[in-house]
Order: C-alpha cells, then sequence, then structure tokens
C-alpha cells in the first residue's frame, strides 16, 4: 500500500461492466478500448506484468486514451 505499484486496470474493467449494466455501453466500450490499447505498450506495465510504470502511470495514460477517442 501507498507504493504506487497497483495495477488498475482491474479497477477500470469494473467500470467497464458497471456503465454497460446501467445502459451506457458507448461508455463502457470506449473505457475498454482505452484499456485495451494502454495495456498494449509495454511502457505501461506495471510490476505485477514485468514492468516498471506506477498506478498513476497507468491511470493517466487510460484518461489520455479516452480523451483522444473524445477529440
Amino acid at each position: 500500500m501507498g507504493k504506487g505499484i497497483a495495477n488498475p486496470v482491474g479497477t477500470f474493467w469494473s467500470a467497464v461492466m458497471m456503465l454497460e449494466h446501467l445502459g451506457e455501453k458507448a461508455a463502457g466500450d470506449r473505457l475498454l478500448n482505452a484499456i485495451e490499447r494502454v495495456t498494449a505498450d509495454n511502457r505501461f506495465h506495471t510490476p505485477d506484468l514485468g514492468g516498471t510504470a506506477k498506478t498513476a502511470d497507468v491511470t493517466a495514460a487510460v484518461i489520455d486514451a479516452i480523451q483522444g477517442a473524445n477529440t
């Protein structure tokens, strides 16, 4: 705890499922797309995936990917 090495992808994926359940499929799809793009990039792999990225790095990358999809 407090090390910034937790992989936030599971939390994001839970949000995708919640959005779908609430009938917000387009929003869920946009978030899932962002997750997939970020996960495919080795720069954003946290230690559990053999990388060195911090939780904040992955989160920022997912936010950037979502914002990029909205432009």
